[in-house]
């Protein structure tokens, strides 16, 4: 139980820095940012952990490796939600 409150913790913090850095954190709320730091991190654990072969952050485990790739996750997440909100991306 411990590992998922720390897991929405953490996305939260991911996601609240992936708006800092798309610029985006005036438009979004607490509970967006854990979404897209959750949803970012397992999209990111799906598709680009297997290909840099370092091993998707989860409940049981963080890494520093796995929490980068998360975040990355993330901002391509924001990316890709700007794209079709403002039609641009920052």
């Amino acid at each position: 139980m411990l590992g998922w409150i720390l897991w929405i913790i953490v996305g939260g913090i991911l996601g609240w820095l992936a708006s800092l850095i798309m610029r985006t954190n005036a438009q979004q709320g607490l509970l967006l940012n854990i979404v897209v730091g959750i949803v970012g991190a397992i999209l990111a654990g799906w598709l680009i952990s297997p290909l840099l072969g370092i091993e998707a952050a989860g409940p049981n485990n963080f890494s520093i490796g796995g929490l980068l790739v998360a975040l990355v996750g993330a901002l391509i997440l924001l990316a890709i939600v700007n794209l079709f909100t403002r039609r641009s991306v920052r």
